[in-house]
């Protein structure tokens, strides 16, 4: 059973009158387990008893581990998962620059709902930065519960009110972002702009929807696979690109989280639905020949030295130039005399490229389960369980992918999207 000790305040080294009651209770292991502070011995005795009552029944929380700082306990709970680079990476920078600046030494038993949540309003950050930190608070405190550091986990399952000023800079966001979305003679100008090999990355994206990581990081032996279904007495057929693994960009963390490398790698598809098998518009696969014939490199769209894209660079030097336009320059040492390009569709970028390969698909009225398969998402509720594509599915889809490109190339008048190169002077029979 508990009981209470007097504990007496000391003043300039020496022991006053004055004192204050000490709890003392058994705990798990046999040790004693103590905690000061109360203003009476019935308070310190009721609370020492509650506390041998809740570790008889299991629910007992150690005091002194309530207290230890979410920053120390995010530090350890980091240590213990295994996550791809890539997310522990994002979860190293979000702790360092937005959570641990203002919780970073607060105990784990002072974090309320209240507070966070009026933190969390006041970031000037993107708005779904903002839900990200919040969400990985709350996973890490989890942890804690689990760990038994805690009791509960304050920030479980509420949901973020914003702010009337929170709720208008997420709808100013929203409609700077601009172009998400091409038209297919927009795509087919870039594609000729940036070239058959630039340019093929971005038709693929644009009519396939591959994520960049990716684009990337598919490899010839993954392209034009046969895909083989019954239908109609006899067989359903198209090709199709297996996406299996993508190229991660990020900075390696440690396991105390120093920064490492800089890390650019292939890694497995994150999710069970991400890894999937992407039907290819006939076009596509007649160019896609092609492109396997004529580019040797292990992956299908990579730098002209055989290394992986970076998204900023290919950003920079492919998607910017090419779809806001560029000055002529004249030829200099080192480099050749470079035409100038008048704008197409400024601000379009490889993300625009997926997003526009949604909205075809949503133009030719594809079945949401075909829909969701192809983009590598989970079709949500129990219509994902019992629902599958078919062939017939996959048949109005391809045919819907095709006419809009076979609309696009009459509109631009074209009959080739890389017309063959005309011969320099040089080259001309004598």
């Amino acid at each position: 059973m508990a009981y209470a000790e007097k504990v007496y305040k000391v003043r300039n080294g020496k022991q006053t009158k004055q004192f204050t009651w000490k709890a003392v209770y058994k705990k798990p292991d046999g040790t004693k387990g103590t905690a000061s502070g109360f203003p009476t011995k019935k308070t310190a005795e009721d609370w020492g008893n509650a506390q041998e009552a809740a570790i008889r029944t299991g629910r007992w929380i150690d005091p002194s581990l309530m207290q230890r700082t979410f920053g120390s306990w995010a530090r350890e709970w980091m240590k213990g998962q295994a996550p791809r680079g890539t997310t522990t990476a994002r979860r190293w920078d979000r702790l360092e620059a937005v959570i641990f600046p203002r919780w970073g030494n607060v105990p784990m038993s002072q974090i309320t709902w209240y507070e966070a949540e009026s933190w969390a309003n006041a970031l000037a950050i993107d708005d779904v930065s903002v839900t990200h930190a919040l969400s990985l608070m709350s996973t890490i405190l989890n942890g804690a519960v689990d760990a038994k550091h805690l009791l509960v986990n304050p920030l479980a399952g509420r949901r973020r009110r914003r702010t009337a000023a929170a709720k208008e800079a997420l709808q100013a966001k929203e409609e700077a972002k601009g172009n998400q979305y091409a038209p297919p003679e927009v795509v087919l100008q870039l594609a000729r702009r940036a070239g058959p090999l630039d340019g093929m990355h971005i038709l693929t994206v644009a009519f396939t929807g591959l994520r960049w990581g990716e684009s990337i990081g598919l490899h010839r032996d993954n392209a034009l696979l046969t895909r083989s279904e019954h239908y109609d007495g006899g067989l359903f057929e198209c090709k199709v690109l297996r996406v299996v693994e993508e190229v991660a960009e990020y900075q390696e963390r440690l396991p105390d989280g120093s920064k490492g490398p800089l890390v650019l790698a292939l890694e497995p598809v994150k999710t069970r639905e991400s890894n999937r098998r992407i039907d290819v518009p006939p076009f596509l696969e007649v160019l896609l020949h092609q492109h396997l014939e004529n580019v040797k490199t292990p992956q299908l769209f990579m730098t002209r030295s055989g290394a992986f894209w970076r998204r900023g660079n290919f950003g920079r030097q492919v998607m910017k130039p090419v779809s806001g336009g560029r000055a002529a320059a004249p030829a200099v040492r080192g480099h050749a005399q470079r035409e100038g390009w008048e704008p197409i569709m400024p601000g379009l970028t490889m993300r625009a490229m997926r997003h526009t390969h949604d909205t075809y698909q949503a133009q030719i009225g594809v079945k949401p389960i075909l829909e969701f398969e192809q983009a590598g998402h989970k079709y949500p509720g129990i219509k994902g369980r019992y629902q599958h594509p078919t062939p017939e599915m996959r048949r109005e889809r391809l045919e819907g992918l095709q006419e809009i490109y076979e609309r696009a190339m009459r509109a631009l008048g074209w009959t080739e999207i890389w017309p063959p190169a005309e011969p320099s002077p040089q080259d001309s029979p004598k």
